[in-house]
């Protein structure tokens, strides 16, 4: 659906929600919002877990394309380019990408402890490169590039290594989280011992398998083989101490259509394990796990309902069973958390998916009061749904004072916005 269109369907249909204004914005503090994106092209960043941002917080990352409203397709391009902050928000182009999707983009973001590289996914330059998905670092300052062998999930906070996964894997069972282009090869085994979670050096390009799929397939669930189901992984991240990996394992036990597939229809558990591999351990056996963040190296908030628990975020302790309700009453739903850098963990940033009227709330929770305030309530008009929805995926600045998220509400179709929070988080 070309662009003109797709706005056109979207202003109609969002319009028909009777007493909703086409953008609205509610929020409980003077937090002006402004739009970082010129409007002219789709753009957005994608997934909440990662930098954004430079050191200095002067540019910004992101990613655009001139439809919306399908799957990516093989020959699809995304361009990727950082916003000057400092400089009437200008685009500034870095590459593209032939490796991407709706929610988590390219996994473009800023190398840990870096303030001139970059990475993102990409597929292989065809009888050039392979047939698979590889990584591009691109030197800001020098406006060189080099490419890493294996596609990357989530780097380490000591900027050394990443984590990865298969990702045509992932868009195998679960469309729109992996890449088009690059078929599965083993697509046809419930549980692959060949491939699963590993790791890859940012320097040299080695990698190594660390877990397989089928080492996790044959761990039991809550005393139950799991074995005879379609097994994958998902949502890897690191450690802040660079010491220990989570990832989520997930299965289903039949394979169904496209648009099912899509849905959450799939059990999960998040494992940890040392970045070597060894060491593992089911910090959530409940088969729940769903968004979260780590805290610190022995703790992650998790968004679950533990076993003979209700439904919230949990604060678990790594190797442990033990658990703590964070935010029963002000943080009620799911939603996309991390903490606020240089707020000591007290502050978390979260937003929540559309409610009934299609509302998304993005707001900041005060974990030693108790308080949550609302930086924005925005309306997400109804095509944006499934595959293609735009989540807010709220992101910090590395120094704590600004947001970024992604939005649909100014008819514009997906667009990055900013808030400044230094006031409200430093006022405590």
């Amino acid at each position: 659906m070309n662009r003109r269109l797709f706005l056109q369907n979207s202003l109609a249909g969002s319009l028909s929600l009777a007493g909703i204004p086409a953008a609205l914005f509610l929020p409980e503090e003077n937090v002006p919002v402004q739009r970082i994106t010129d409007g002219n092209h789709f753009c957005w960043f994608g997934y909440y877990d990662k930098f954004q941002t430079d050191p200095s917080g002067r540019y910004v990352l992101g990613q655009r394309v001139s439809f919306e409203g399908r799957s990516p397709e093989v020959n699809d391009v995304l361009s990727i380019g950082m916003i000057d902050l400092q400089n009437k928000n200008q685009w500034i182009e870095l590459g593209t990408s032939h490796a991407w999707g709706w929610q988590q983009g390219c996994m473009l973001q800023w190398v840990p402890g870096s303030e001139e590289e970059v990475i993102w996914n990409d597929r292989a330059t065809p009888g050039r490169e392979g047939d698979r998905y590889v990584s591009r670092v691109y030197n800001i300052r020098t406006q060189k590039s080099r490419t890493l062998p294996k596609a990357i999930y989530a780097l380490a906070p000591n900027g050394q290594f990443a984590v990865g996964t298969e990702f045509n894997r992932i868009q195998n069972l679960r469309p729109g989280y992996g890449y088009a282009g690059v078929p599965d090869p083993y697509q046809a085994k419930k549980s692959p011992a060949e491939i699963g979670l590993y790791r890859l050096d940012l320097k040299t390009g080695k990698s190594k398998l660390l877990i397989s799929i089928a080492e996790m397939a044959q761990t039991p669930h809550q005393g139950q083989s799991v074995a005879d189901n379609w097994h994958w992984f998902n949502h890897l991240l690191v450690s802040p101490d660079s010491e220990r990996v989570e990832f989520l394992h997930r299965w289903r036990n039949v394979l169904a259509d496209r648009q099912r597939m899509a849905t959450s229809d799939f059990v999960t558990r998040m494992v940890t394990a040392r970045v070597d591999g060894s060491d593992r351990y089911i910090v959530d056996p409940s088969g729940n796990s769903s968004h979260f963040v780590w805290r610190d190296p022995e703790h992650l908030l998790v968004w679950t309902k533990p076993i003979g628990k209700e439904w919230g975020f949990w604060l678990l302790k790594d190797k442990t069973q033990e658990s703590s309700h964070i935010g029963e009453e002000k943080m009620p739903v799911n939603g996309h958390n991390t903490y606020v850098p240089n707020t000591n963990n007290e502050w978390v940033l979260n937003d929540t998916y559309p409610n009934q009227e299609r509302i998304q709330t993005l707001y900041l929770y005060h974990i030693p009061t108790d308080r949550r305030v609302i930086l924005g309530k925005f309306l997400s008009p109804p095509q944006y749904k499934g595959e293609w929805r735009c989540d807010l995926h709220p992101r910090c600045n590395q120094q704590g004072t600004q947001v970024f998220f992604d939005s649909t509400h100014e008819k514009l179709g997906r667009q990055m916005y900013s808030i400044d929070i230094s006031k409200i988080v430093r006022q405590e």
